[in-house]
């Protein structure tokens, strides 16, 4: 992991989220460089990204994923430490997530399942809760700051 570098999206980044997105059979229809919080690089190649929409001190997590290669190796949980870091210095006390399968992992990162009807209503006016995400999908949250 120690080859491994963070950096702020670039517009090149979007298809590059679209691709892996759509590839590992998740929404990327909505995805946009304003959408993209944090790009993970190894040797120059993109092995990951990030996504956070911040409504106040609520943020949602979106758009996480690690190309196949890299996956299993601590991409992921480095990348949603990162975020974290970074939603903290912007404010964010509370993230959210939706998930249709990562809710284990999710967990395994301090993420706590919760009603549907719990997330504020900014969250719940997102495209992502609203529509990308089926009504089954996992809501999960995660205090980062009181």
């Amino acid at each position: 992991m120690d080859d491994l570098s963070f950096r702020a999206p670039i517009d090149a980044d979007v298809s590059i989220a679209r691709q892996l997105l759509s590839a590992a059979d998740l929404p990327f229809e909505d995805v946009t460089i304003e959408r993209l919080a944090l790009v993970a690089e190894r040797n120059g190649d993109v092995v990951g990204l990030i996504g956070l929409d911040q409504f106040v001190e609520n943020g949602l997590l979106r758009s996480l994923v690690v190309s196949p290669a890299n996956r299993s190796g601590g991409v992921g949980k480095a990348l949603v430490a990162a975020l974290e870091k970074l939603a903290i210095e912007k404010g964010v006390s509370e993230l959210w997530l939706l998930t249709i399968d990562a809710d284990a992992w999710f967990a395994q990162l301090g993420f706590r399942t919760q009603e549907r009807d719990a997330a504020p209503p900014a969250i719940q006016q997102t495209e992502e809760f609203s529509g990308l995400c089926p009504g089954d999908a996992v809501l999960m949250r995660k205090v980062l700051q009181d």
